[in-house]
């Protein structure tokens, strides 16, 4: 399963009991931190996402409301005796920061803590089953987006055509992995008479911080889920723009260019007490989109 819970949806003031931005992405039973604005821990009491479930943590960029909880959170590991491995990707900056902070506090993790920093767009992580990537995003400081992708499933396997050509079960899961079957006399059943292809894996991507930019439509095309700011509304596209930010309109243009199946908007200006126009302005353009409500978890 692929799904992302949303703990921060707001820019870099916190109002209206909303939050900076913050989210858990949780593939294939590991659930991922990305960003963490001040709050992130008590939102994830608040929505009883376990700590000690998180792995890995992506950082964007160094804007304080995308990082300014990574400190406090990583105290906590320390304070609860934390045992197991944490890796953090972020901009390469982040290494000092973070090592000033705990050296003036006199801080050892007893944890393992491995900061991976990110230099260019690719892969960051890669397993059996699902890989994270990353891109660029025109914000007007280093900051990137991350893409997390299932990957392809086995093939699954034809009831019918198995038990016809006589293929022993014992051999059905080296059957999912594409192998074909020797009998015994030498001759070949070939994989493709006997199964067909697995599902596509789902993918999610978190545009991060960026002004309207089309260049990021290759890295998110045909997304099932994508997360994309609107910090403004359309009326404040000057302001978008002289901000490296983007409106609704604009997310709502780069979804329907990269043809993905559904939109998620989040890091709202400070300046709306409501978020009603958000969605309207949107769903005008591209109608499969949502707000990313706080404490919502949206299944991939």
């Amino acid at each position: 399963m692929l799904a992302v819970t949303i703990l921060g949806n707001n820019s870099a003031v916190p109002a209206f009991n909303r939050h900076p931005t913050s989210q858990v992405v949780t593939i294939d039973g590991n659930s991922f931190l990305v960003d963490c604005g001040e709050g992130t821990q008590n939102q994830m009491m608040e929505y009883k996402i376990r700590r000690s479930k998180i792995s890995h943590i992506f950082i964007s960029h160094l804007h304080g409301d995308h990082y300014f909880g990574l400190i406090g959170l990583l105290n906590s590991f320390g304070l609860l005796n934390r045992q197991q491995d944490l890796h953090l990707f972020g901009p390469a900056p982040l290494q000092e920061i973070l090592d000033i902070q705990l050296k003036v506090a006199d801080t050892v993790l007893p944890f393992k803590f491995c900061f991976h920093p990110i230099l260019k767009e690719g892969i960051l992580v890669d397993e059996e089953k699902f890989s994270i990537g990353c891109f660029p995003t025109d914000h007007h400081i280093e900051c990137y987006g991350f893409t997390f992708m299932e990957k392809k499933r086995a093939r699954r396997l034809l009831p019918e055509k198995v038990r016809e050509w006589e293929i022993p079960s014992h051999f059905y899961e080296r059957l999912t992995q594409g192998e074909d079957y020797i009998r015994k006399d030498g001759s070949i059943i070939k994989n493709e008479w006997v199964t067909e292809e697995g599902a596509k894996g789902k993918v999610y991507a978190f545009c991060a911080d960026t002004k309207y930019d089309e260049r990021i439509i290759p890295h998110i095309k045909s997304a099932d889920l994508v997360y994309h700011e609107t910090t403004y509304l359309n009326n404040l596209a000057e302001r978008a723009t002289a901000r490296y930010h983007s409106t609704t309109g604009q997310a709502a243009l780069i979804a329907k260019k990269a043809a993905v199946k559904k939109l998620l908007i989040g890091h709202f200006s400070s300046k709306y007490d409501s978020l009603d126009e958000f969605e309207n302005e949107v769903s005008a353009v591209f109608e499969n989109t949502e707000l990313a409500l706080e404490g919502v978890t949206y299944r991939v």
